[in-house]
This record gives C-alpha cells, sequence and structure tokens, in this order.
C-alpha cells in the first residue's frame, strides 16, 4: 500500500526494512511501458503496478535517485565522473516532477545549461513520467544540431542513405546513393552496412563511397562510412589513408554486452581520442541488445538504453577535443535503431513508437545529435501500412534524420524501414527542409529541386545524376550514350536483388505501383519463410546428418522467446556425447528464422560440396557428420561447441562452422555462415560473439555458396594460423 506523497526509497524502506536493489529495480522497471524485452527478465508490470511506481518515482529526489544506481560497473563510473558537477547541483533537490514541469515549460536557453548534470539515470526515470505527448513536446523543444551545419536543427529533416547490398557489390552502392540524391535525399551521411567484414571488402565499399564523393567534390560537406566493427574501419584507414569517413560502432548499455560486442569502454576511447579530422564518430543504439545477448543483468530497457546515450556523450567530448586538436568542429551523431532486433524486444505498432520516442528524447537530452532508424523486422507484427502511421507519429518529436532506402525494405537486412519516398513526404507534410549545404548541391548542381525546395525538372531520375557523375569525372561522351550505359547498369543491379526505383506514383511522395507491390509480397513471403521447416527428404540429402533439436517447443516459441532457441534439447545431449572423434572443424547446419535458406536448391549443396576438400587441403580433419538443428539459433552453435571440443586434448583451436538461416524477406532467402574458434580449454568455458567472424548474404543469388566456402577457409587459416 502507498502513503500519499511517499517517495520511490521511503516506500522501499517501509516494505523492507532497508533498501532492497531487487525491489528498486523492479519499481523502476514498473514504471516503464510494457515491453516483451523486460517481461524476458520477469520485469514487467501491470498498470496498477505501473501506475503507482510512477507516482513514486515522481515524488523522489534526483540526488536520492543519483546515490543509488540500478547497476555498479565500469561504464557507472565513467557516466559519475562525466557529469558536470555545477549544473548537477542546481538540479538536485528537484523532484522528478519538478523536472518533468521544467523539460515541458522552461526555455530551452535554460534548459541547456543544466542538461550535463543530469545522470543518465535520472533521465531515464524522466522518460517513464513522459506519455505520448510530452515526449512529443520534448523532442520538439529541444535540438542539437551538429555545429556549423543544420543538420539536427529546428525544421530540418536529414536522411542517411543507406545503400546496402546483397553482395557489396560497389556499383550497386553507388547506385543507391545516386537514386536518394534524385530525390533530394542523403545529407547527413552515406552509411552502408558491409555483407563481409573482410577488411579487404571493406575497404572497397570505403573507396567507392569516397571516390563518389570526392567526384563531386563533396568530400568535406557529407561523410561516408561503412558500417563495420571500428577495429575493421581502423584498419582500412591505416591501409589506405584518407579514404574512411566518419567511423561506426554499435554501443551498449553495459560492460557485459560491450565485451561481447568486442567493445570495452578503454578502446572505444582510445579509439575517440584518434579522431583528429574532418569526421568523428557515429553510434548506434537501440533498446534490448543487452537482455537479447544475455546481459540483462536485472535491469529495464529504458535504464540500459539511457545508459548508452550516456556513454556517447561522454565519448562526444573527447572526439570534441581530438578534433579540436586537429582544427575542425566537432562531429558526432547517434542512431537509435528501435525495431531491428524484433519481437523478443517488443512486437506491435504502438509499442514502435513509444520505443523510438523515448530513444529519440533520451539521446536529446544527453546533448546529442540523434536520429531514428524507425524499423522493423519482417517477424514482428508491423506492416508497411504501420510504418507509414508511426512515422507521422513520430516525426513531429523532430528526429535529425532517418534512414533512407530505394524502399522501405532493406535488400540485405531484410527488414522494413524508410525509403525515399518516405523522405519526400514526411518532408512536404511536416514543411521540414534538408541540410542547406546538400540542399544546395540538389538545386544547383543536379537539378532534382527547384528553388522553392520542390521536385525539380530531373527529380525522380537516378540516370540523370548518373551522367552528372560521368561530367565531374571528365566524361564527355553524349547523354544519350551515358543513358544507354545508365540502363544496362540498372538492369545488371535489380537482377542481383537491388529494388532501385525511377519515378514515382500519383504524387512525388508515391512509389510507383510495381515497387509497391513487391514490397508487399516480400512481407507475405517473410511470414511463409518464418514457418517453413526443413522436410524429411531434405534431411535425407544431407550426408552424415545427425538431427538435433533445442529446447523451443514449437515455432511460436523459437520466435517469441529467442533463449529457446540456444539450448540443446536434453534428448539431443546424448546424442551429441556420442560423438568423441578427435576433429579440427565441426560443420553446423540450423534453420534459423527462415529453413528455405538451406531447404532452396542450390543452396546447401554447393557450400557443402565446396568447403570439405578446401578444409581438409588445410591440413584440418573435418567431422564426418553434419550437425542439422531443428529451431536453432547462432548460440546453440556455441552450446554445440562446448560440448564437442570440451574434452578434446588443448593446444590448438577447434573450429565451428554454423550455417544458419537469416531474417526472412528478401527475393535471396540468404544464409549465413558464424566462424568460432578456440582450444578446447576456452570451449569448455564458453564462447560468445565476441570472437566470431561471419559470412553474411549467401544464395545462389548473391554471396555464391561457392564463393562462401573458399572465404569460409580463408577465415578458419586466419584464425588458426594455418
Amino acid at each position: 500500500m502507498a502513503v500519499a506523497r511517499e517517495d520511490l526509497f521511503t516506500h522501499i524502506a517501509r516494505e523492507h526494512g532497508r533498501f532492497d536493489l531487487d525491489a528498486y529495480r523492479r519499481l523502476l522497471a514498473a514504471a516503464s511501458e510494457f515491453k516483451e524485452g523486460d517481461a524476458v527478465q520477469g520485469l514487467a508490470a501491470d498498470d496498477t503496478t505501473r501506475a503507482h511506481a510512477r507516482r513514486l518515482l515522481a515524488a523522489t529526489r534526483l540526488v536520492d535517485l543519483d546515490a543509488h544506481p540500478p547497476l555498479v560497473d565500469d561504464l557507472h563510473a565513467l557516466l559519475v565522473a562525466d557529469l558536470d558537477p555545477t549544473a548537477a547541483t542546481t538540479t538536485a533537490s528537484w523532484t522528478l516532477a519538478e523536472l518533468k514541469t521544467f523539460v515541458l515549460t522552461a526555455d530551452p536557453a535554460e534548459i541547456h545549461p543544466l542538461l550535463p548534470g543530469l545522470s543518465s539515470h535520472v533521465l531515464a526515470c524522466l522518460i517513464k513520467l513522459l506519455d505520448e505527448p510530452e515526449l512529443v513536446a520534448v523532442g520538439a523543444r529541444i535540438f542539437n544540431p551538429i555545429p556549423g551545419t543544420d543538420l539536427g536543427a529546428p525544421g530540418r529533416l536529414s536522411a542517411r542513405i543507406q545503400p546496402n547490398s546483397p553482395t557489396d557489390h560497389p556499383g550497386d552502392i553507388v547506385w543507391q546513393v545516386l537514386a536518394g540524391w534524385s530525390y533530394g535525399v542523403g545529407d547527413l551521411i552515406l552509411g552502408c552496412n558491409p555483407v563481409s567484414s573482410d577488411p579487404r571488402s571493406v575497404a572497397a565499399v570505403e573507396a567507392a563511397l569516397h571516390d563518389l564523393l570526392v567526384a563531386f567534390d563533396l568530400q568535406d560537406t557529407l561523410p561516408h562510412c561503412v558500417l563495420a566493427h571500428i577495429d575493421v574501419q581502423a584498419a582500412v584507414e591505416a591501409a589506405h589513408p584518407g579514404t574512411t569517413g566518419i567511423w561506426f560502432q554499435s554501443i551498449a548499455g553495459n560492460d557485459a554486452t560491450n565485451a561481447t560486442f568486442d567493445c570495452p569502454i578503454q578502446k572505444l576511447q582510445a579509439h575517440a581520442d584518434t579522431r583528429t579530422g574532418r569526421w568523428g564518430l557515429y553510434f548506434e543504439t537501440g533498446q534490448g541488445s543487452e537482455v537479447t545477448n544475455g546481459h540483462g543483468r536485472g535491469v529495464d530497457l529504458v535504464a540500459l538504453e539511457a545508459r548508452k546515450y550516456g556513454l556517447a556523450r561522454a565519448l562526444q567530448k573527447r572526439v570534441a577535443a581530438a578534433q579540436a586538436r586537429g582544427g575542425h568542429t566537432p562531429w558526432v551523431h547517434v542512431n537509435d535503431v528501435a525495431g531491428f532486433i524484433g519481437p523478443e524486444v517488443f512486437r506491435s505498432p504502438d509499442q514502435l513508437v513509444r520505443c523510438c520516442l523515448e530513444d529519440l528524447v533520451l539521446g536529446k537530452l544527453h546533448g546529442l545529435t540523434m536520429g531514428l532508424d524507425v524499423c522493423a523486422t519482417l517477424h514482428m507484427a508491423v506492416s508497411p501500412d504501420d510504418l507509414d502511421r508511426c512515422l507521422d507519429r513520430i516525426v513531429p518529436a523532430c528526429p535529425a534524420y532517418l534512414m533512407a532506402l530505394p524502399t522501405k525494405h532493406d535488400p540485405m537486412l531484410s527488414y522494413l524501414t524508410t525509403g525515399f519516398h518516405d523522405h519526400v513526404r514526411l518532408r512536404h507534410r511536416f514543411a521540414r527542409r534538408v541540410d542547406t549545404r546538400m540542399e544546395n548541391f540538389f538545386r544547383d548542381v543536379l537539378g532534382v529541386l527547384d528553388e522553392h525546395n520542390d521536385p525539380g525538372p530531373h527529380f525522380g531520375d537516378p540516370s540523370h545524376v548518373f551522367v552528372q557523375l560521368q561530367r565531374a569525372r571528365g566524361d564527355r561522351r553524349p547523354e544519350s550514350e551515358l543513358r544507354d550505359e545508365a540502363a544496362a547498369q540498372l538492369t545488371a543491379l535489380r537482377a542481383r536483388g537491388v529494388p532501385l526505383v525511377e519515378g514515382h506514383g500519383p504524387n512525388p511522395w508515391d512509389l510507383p505501383t510495381a515497387q509497391r507491390d513487391e514490397i508487399r509480397r516480400l512481407y507475405e513471403d517473410a511470414k511463409h519463410s518464418l514457418r517453413a521447416t526443413f522436410p524429411p527428404e531434405f534431411l535425407t540429402r544431407i550426408p552424415d546428418a545427425l538431427l538435433l533439436r533445442t529446447t523451443s517447443q514449437d515455432r511460436d516459441d523459437y520466435i517469441l522467446h529467442p533463449a529457446t532457441g540456444e539450448r540443446l534439447a536434453p534428448s539431443s545431449a546424448p546424442r551429441l556425447a556420442a560423438l568423441t572423434a578427435d576433429i579440427d572443424v565441426q560443420l553446423v547446419i540450423s534453420d534459423g528464422l527462415n529453413a528455405l535458406a538451406l531447404t532452396d536448391a542450390d543452396h546447401l549443396a554447393p557450400y557443402l560440396t565446396a568447403v570439405r576438400p578446401l578444409l581438409t587441403a588445410a591440413g584440418l580433419r573435418v567431422a564426418r557428420e553434419h550437425l542439422v538443428v531443428t529451431d536453432g539459433r547462432v548460440r546453440v552453435g556455441y552450446a554445440i561447441g562446448q560440448r564437442r571440443f570440451a574434452g578434446l586434448p588443448p593446444g590448438h583451436p577447434r573450429v565451428l562452422v554454423h550455417l544458419i538461416g537469416e531474417r526472412p524477406g528478401t527475393i535471396h532467402h540468404n544464409y549465413s555462415i558464424y566462424i568460432t574458434a578456440a582450444d578446447a580449454t576456452t570451449w569448455a568455458r564458453g564462447v560468445d560473439h565476441d570472437i566470431t567472424r561471419v559470412i553474411s548474404g549467401v544464395s545462389d543469388t548473391s554471396h555464391h555458396p561457392a564463393q562462401a566456402a573458399a572465404e569460409t577457409v580463408a577465415i578458419v587459416r586466419t584464425l588458426t594460423r594455418r
């Protein structure tokens, strides 16, 4: 029972006789809106408990909250050290209710000086007290533009062109940029997610984007980035100085998850200190990464997410100091990828809106230039039309930027996000503009916008932008010849599964009918793929297949509770224990989220046929058996490796090669290959993603299985020093 005007700590002391950390964490979590990611940890609450927790929080002083962090680790120490003590003193005696009133009503000029003194923990608690209209109101009041630009300023909506290719084909990537620019989209960053993390492949994509910017003399106006691990980006820059742009890294809200990302705080700080050039760092966040990596530690999603922005705020200061040494102004921005993990974090459109608004406002109150990837995986209950409605509720909170793809569908990552035409619609509806420098480029150089920033004479014509690119490179062939070349390249690009769009529908912001219908077809195919299974005739064609199961009860259990797909069923343990041969490599095949990725013709067999002799030629002993897992996740491979290798003689690396169906939703039905090498002693202790290498996008129409087999062996040779 609550007592009138009782605060959180008085309530806990009255109920438990002392401060109780577990009760504290549960009350903090109870104040959050419901999300499946909190429920997984047993932290979800009903409406009555939620209202009670919020009343207690509202009456609690900031100084008392700061005296009781929900989690103490190295990240917590950094966040405390980073706070501005003068600003913190000003607000220390305020209650959360008073802070809420302040951020909703005070002049932003009064708010900004106090933000550096507000801890990530306090801001997480504040967010839980704000309803949707209040979150929108705060978002529309607080702006942190990148210095010297309009990026993140009032009245602006920028874009990261995300030119992902199923094969890392430089032509696919460049053409998507040209297409985005033809719609006046792409003024913040050209940011490509790579299929391969091999430094040579990353370097090729970096070079293609860099050369494009140099051709148009935009290299000091617009950064580019290949979103590989930051160590890989650093290696590419060392090998090819000047070809990388801004550097990227995903960050997490506690030490354990940052270690899983192979990015402890000290490494992030060291990289930040090197950023003395024009471009700084680009971070990505998103609620749920800690829980889905098994590191929730009993702390709720919002609290962990807030800590990421505290980490970004601290790193932003280090980058600013480094760039000042190089004579440059700070250039740091953050992107929240709210819906990318899947239904184990949250499922519905309303939850997507809530999560985006929470994270956007958290980032802004940390003083960050915040963008959003308003997105959904194809195994969530969010349709393409739902995504439009979500955008209309989120954009009034003024994110600095959104993602931008040729359509709503990413041809490599297989999820839904914002397309080029969405940007045109949102700019029209909410009276937004792009950054002035790129606006001038779109109008004066490309002619895709007119003097009113409306569609210009070459709007939606990527071939025209290609012609301008060739002219900038000194190509003086007739335009007709250049357009013929463009048409041939576009035909080849579309054959590789990249849905490049030209023109528009009835309105400038409408997709042409064919592309709109294709998105819906892929959406429906994804729903079918999620339910696909390994048919008996497929299993009989796998040589020496040993069938294993996980603890998932069915596909619903597997989709909604990923941890069940990470553990072997008790019935499978004896079958695995019977394998005692001393081997170097074990091949594992799992259905993942799309069994069709393995069962489609010419997907699995060409890989197995190619990889086995190559591994043997490298002097490696390959297990005769193929371990085939039903309802398998990536981490079940680690569990298999632990059981398979732990009892073998130590002293040299043992390798697990795990083939698993990727997220559905592309024409390719791709699978990925996870390659992990460790000695028997390390396998016995347990391994995780931080020592694993990945080859993605494998199918007969994208990254060919035989090519992936050769790449697998090259990686294995590197990991085993063969």
